[in-house]
């Protein structure tokens, strides 16, 4: 008949599967490391090239007006969108959209606006004293134009240089990292300080008591 064992509870070994995984979520999210940055990228036009090249003339525009209340500016911004999408799926160069942004609008709905346009495969699009114009594009028959490769020397010359200066981006970026979260690596090596001692003292109990 095989001999009961006396259960072991590894009290660190909990401490590692359940606290250690809770802080870490708790200090990543304290130091926004979730957090995602990205821009939109644009330039602004001055009045001499508007008027130079008649852009408030080039279409007939739809005008949206954004400056009232956020529920409202939603339903606009679906209608913008759907306006848009036609405009680039029919290839329109008559027509246009006008865009006009108030003092009442948010900075969301201005980024809205933008993503609409460049997601609807938007590609002329002109920004000047508080309006958008957004202009089609025309349909391009495709041909075909032998790709050409071009290579220069100056790159493989100089691989290694380019291979040091990565490796130093590298190290510092990893320092930059470790003095940012000194902490985390502190508790981990307590934990492991705590585990070594607790098994330690463990196997000596368990040596005592077997004599």
């Amino acid at each position: 008949m095989a001999q009961k064992r006396k259960k072991i509870f590894y009290v660190p070994g909990m401490i590692s599967l359940v606290l250690i995984p809770i802080f870490c979520f708790y200090h990543f999210y304290k130091v926004d490391a979730f957090k995602v940055y990205s821009l939109i990228s644009f330039s602004l036009p001055d009045e001499k090239s508007i008027t130079k090249e008649e852009v408030r003339q080039l279409r007939k525009y739809k005008e949206f007006s954004f400056n009232n209340e956020k529920w409202q500016q939603l339903n606009q911004l679906k209608e913008f969108r759907f306006y848009v999408r036609g405009l680039m799926k029919n290839y329109d160069t008559i027509n246009g959209a006008k865009v006009h942004f108030g003092p009442k609008m948010d900075y969301d709905t201005y980024i809205e606006t933008l993503n609409a346009v460049i997601e609807e495969g938007g590609e002329s699009y002109i920004y000047y004293d508080d309006d958008m114009y957004i202009l089609g594009k025309r349909k391009i028959k495709k041909t075909y134009t032998p790709k050409m490769i071009w290579t220069c020397g100056y790159g493989e010359s100089n691989k290694e240089y380019f291979l040091e200066e990565e490796r130093k981006a590298q190290l510092e970026r990893n320092i930059a990292l470790f003095k940012k979260n000194w902490i985390l690596f502190a508790g981990y090596l307590g934990l492991v300080l705590l585990n070594l001692f607790a098994l330690v003292k463990f196997n000596k109990n368990q040596k005592y008591n077997q004599k």
